[in-house]
């Protein structure tokens, strides 16, 4: 059956989903998003990214273009019209459409929503058998990284110097050599102690991922021990394991960077008990029990 889209509360066929070519969100890149995965029919960490979503609008001053239960009503509709049970779901919001400006416009335009959904696999058990390789490149991108604007060209770069290397992903590194985070994923590695070690969001300097926030609280809840600071790329390196998390790469075992095997090269018991909480995580009822705003 043919991929439907919702663009600004209208549900159209994929291929002919549009913005008008003055969208702020098409010529500035003065938007935001949210990806949010859909495993067997349930989203995953809904709430976290709806909650984040509205941040991001906050921060730059653009209205939220529904109340947050039209969203999920739409959200839900979009998933059944795709007859999609595994996927992951694509929500951006502009500023709007406007005659061509830096500044705000005056006429104070409604803001702009499209929403696209597209099946994915979540193969488990073929994940944990397949870390995957890591790069690492400078970090380019503006200070304001906390809140998660569709201008994406730094990271867009850095996908591509890492497959252009033969590697999944690239982690970003700071002017003072530490790991801020992946391309569209936060960075954790595991020392020789066994503990697991993440970079804070304070500054601004990572996004503050919502997978990132769940297994923080996985850890809390099982005893693992989590320390938050940053880690330059020597000591991610001598790691005995490491991964990244994202919403819908979920938990991805890292096997190598920069050419430098991790631990065995294979998925560390530290990763795989975190992997293995997160899905069992994703996969209760309580993740459809929104609080709309």
């Amino acid at each position: 059956m043919p991929r439907i889209a919702y663009v600004n509360g209208r549900y159209v066929p994929h291929g002919e989903a549009a913005v008008h070519i003055e969208d702020r969100g098409y010529q500035f890149a003065d938007g935001v998003y949210e990806v949010i995965a859909l495993i067997n029919g349930k989203f995953a960490d809904a709430q976290g990214h709806l909650d984040r979503l509205e941040r991001s609008l906050s921060e730059l001053e653009i209205a939220m273009p529904m109340h947050r239960a039209a969203l999920k009503i739409a959200m839900r509709e979009l998933v059944r019209r795709n007859r999609c049970r595994n996927g992951g779901l694509y929500i951006q919001v502009t500023r709007g459409v406007a005659a061509r400006d830096f500044k705000f416009p005056d006429n104070d335009p409604p803001p702009s929503i499209v929403m696209t959904l597209r099946n994915m696999s979540f193969d488990i058990e073929a994940r944990k058998k397949t870390p995957r390789a890591i790069i690492t490149v400078p970090d380019i991108r503006w200070r304001r990284v906390d809140i998660k604007t569709t201008g994406l060209l730094a990271q867009v770069l850095a996908k591509q110097a890492a497959l252009d290397a033969g590697a999944y992903d690239a982690w970003m590194v700071d002017e003072k050599g530490y790991v801020t985070e992946g391309s569209a994923s936060n960075a954790w590695i595991v020392n020789d102690k066994g503990h697991l070690i993440t970079r804070p969001t304070d500054n601004n300097r990572i996004l503050k991922g919502v997978t990132r926030s769940a297994l923080q609280a996985l850890c809390k809840k099982h005893n693992i021990k989590l320390v938050e600071r940053a880690f330059t790329v020597a000591e991610a390196k001598k790691a005995k394991e490491a991964f990244t998390s994202s919403a819908t790469a979920l938990v991805m075992p890292v096997g190598s960077i920069d050419g430098k095997k991790i631990g065995k090269g294979t998925i560390g018991p530290v990763t795989e008990k975190i992997f293995d909480l997160y899905i069992a995580y994703a996969g209760q009822d309580k993740q459809e029990k929104w609080n709309p705003k």
